[in-house]
């Protein structure tokens, strides 16, 4: 059990960063910790490195869009999917593979069919590794893709130990 008390979002079984069924996925896991942000865990392995021991620039920047992305779900929740159209990242420090690291994404200005959010992935000692700032469009999840919840096994997973 992850030792956190919280509301758990679903996954999917085969998106690269939240497919808990894709063997080259990152496997995230969301939460919401009820104070206006979307939580991400993650451990990095081997096939998401960059240089050595450090996971790749853009897995991270994949983690953060999918983390600010999700932090619609706070007010919408399934009705409503963040579809990105801008993400900028800086980078501050290297985000080791191999323990685990954190997300934490919020909204920072709603607008009717849009809205900006920003986040940072934490490193064990709570250092910012990486910062962004996105802007994404609200859509209908059918109008996202054929998403067929069944299919996709779109549901709350149990936290691996």
């Amino acid at each position: 059990m992850c030792g956190y008390n919280m509301n758990k979002q679903p996954n999917s079984r085969m998106c690269f960063i939240c497919g808990k069924q894709n063997i080259a996925g990152v496997h995230v896991s969301f939460y919401e910790p009820g104070d206006g942000t979307v939580l991400a865990r993650f451990t990095g392995q081997q096939m998401h490195q960059g240089y050595p021991d450090r996971f790749h620039g853009g897995v991270l920047a994949g983690i953060l869009d999918e983390t600010l992305g999700r932090a619609i779900r706070l007010e919408h929740g399934d009705d409503v999917w963040g579809v990105t159209i801008e993400l900028t990242t800086r980078y501050r420090k290297p985000a080791p593979i191999g323990v685990e690291l954190r997300a934490v994404g919020r909204i920072a200005i709603e607008r009717q069919r849009a809205f900006e959010a920003t986040g940072e992935i934490l490193l064990p000692d709570g250092e910012i590794a990486v910062e962004a700032r996105g802007k994404f469009i609200k859509l209908e999840s059918s109008a996202v893709a054929q998403f067929d919840p069944a299919v996709e096994e779109w549901r709350v997973w149990p936290d691996e130990e």
